[in-house]
């Protein structure tokens, strides 16, 4: 028996490099899979592709009536939600907060924080009614430290953090646990060319060498730990963080001259 047989999971922002990770990976272990994100070309494509056990829905997490609509999606078309996974988000332009306009920053905070918020609400009586389940939210090592020029991306994914705590105190005793995750640099689109309106991306702002893993991440180390946490091994983890960053917030791992 898979892991998710039976099962059905939402995953925000399913088309990009970790989400359509994440939907392809719950699939393969005999998940009922709902991609959520606002490219219905690419969604369409992606659950064609995947054929039996998924569906795709247009989903503005911004938006609480999108977000009711796919969670209805779901449920009609496989009876229950049983894992919501937020994993959509967007990056800021990097610049100063002396330079960051009032538009963007209420745009990521919008798009990282709201919309977690609003899936945590929406999504709640519908794993409640499914007798339990789980959330993760995807927050990023930046939640975790300062990082100069991304203030309105560090400040969400801070706040996801609480957020996520949150949420476990208030729906553990429904039997839904509430964890994050929070990546390093890991090798999409994402973080290997620029935001909208940037010309640089993160990943020029770090090198892996000096990591106690000298690599960037794969999407598929982000989805390994994301099964783990959504499925019954997990039973008794909720409001927890876990770091995955090949060492990065570690600092450089130094390395001695030998003779």
């Amino acid at each position: 028996m898979r892991r998710f047989d039976d099962q059905t999971v939402l995953v925000t922002g399913g088309t990009g490099g970790q989400g359509s990770s994440h939907v392809r990976a719950f699939h393969a272990e005999g998940a009922n899979v709902v991609i959520g994100d606002i490219d219905a070309e690419r969604g369409a494509a992606l659950a064609a592709e995947l054929g039996t056990r998924a569906r795709f829905t247009r989903l503005d997490v911004t938006d609480e009536s999108s977000w009711s609509a796919a969670v209805l999606a779901a449920e009609s078309a496989f009876g229950a939600l049983n894992v919501l996974v937020n994993n959509a988000g967007v990056q800021n332009p990097p610049a100063p907060i002396e330079k960051t306009d009032q538009a963007t920053w209420s745009r990521i905070l919008d798009i990282n924080l709201t919309g977690t918020f609003l899936g945590i609400k929406v999504a709640a009586p519908a794993l409640r009614r499914a007798t339990g389940g789980a959330i993760v939210n995807i927050a990023s090592t930046m939640g975790l430290g300062g990082t100069a020029h991304y203030a309105p991306y560090v400040a969400s994914k801070w706040a996801v953090r609480g957020l996520t705590q949150t949420a476990a105190l208030e729906l553990g005793r429904d039997h839904i646990r509430v964890n994050t995750i929070h990546p390093g640099v890991i090798a999409t689109s994402f973080i290997q060319e620029p935001a909208a309106g940037a010309t640089a991306a993160i990943a020029d702002f770090y090198s892996p060498e000096p990591f106690a893993i000298p690599r960037l991440g794969e999407p598929s180390d982000v989805t390994r730990l994301l099964l783990f946490l959504a499925s019954s091994e997990a039973s008794f983890i909720t409001g927890s963080e876990y770091v995955i960053d090949g060492g990065l917030l570690l600092g450089p791992a130094l390395q001695m001259e030998t003779a």
